[in-house]
């Protein structure tokens, strides 16, 4: 794996953590516990390794300069705007979140679980859509 490969690994890292998002949100609601906190730690690790891959390229890159023209540029940095601001929010709510549900503090837990997930969702699905309006336009 080189560099150029980190994009593509990024895009694959969040599209894994919006599946097993969804996946933890069926398997909660059909009272599956165990197997929801599996789901969510996977979704924990795919996000966290995202991160680190994320660091790793732009620290050694820099920034990537967006190439679209015309209304897809004002799409492109809606998305990127929202999904920055959302990104630097999701971190504490996860983290929160995750110490609300590893000590079995449920109504906590699915108190804030219910403005985490949408966001954490939302981040990982634009961040798929960023990477292609980006790297595959």
């Amino acid at each position: 794996m080189t560099l150029r490969d980190l994009p593509a690994l990024n895009a694959g890292l969040n599209a894994t953590s919006a599946v097993l998002l969804a996946l933890g949100w069926v398997l909660i609601r059909a009272g599956r516990r165990e197997a929801h906190r599996r789901v969510m730690l996977a979704a924990v690790a795919s996000s966290a390794a995202f991160l680190v891959s994320y660091l790793t390229y732009h620290a050694q890159v820099g920034s990537v300069r967006f190439q679209g023209r015309g209304p897809i540029r004002t799409v492109y940095f809606t998305i990127l705007i929202t999904h920055t601001i959302l990104a630097a929010v999701i971190v504490p709510l996860v983290l929160i979140t995750l110490n609300h549900g590893l000590r079995e503090r449920f109504d906590r837990h699915r108190r804030i679980a219910r403005v985490t997930l949408p966001i954490w969702g939302y981040v990982s699905v634009t961040g798929v859509v960023i990477y292609w309006l980006l790297y595959r336009l």
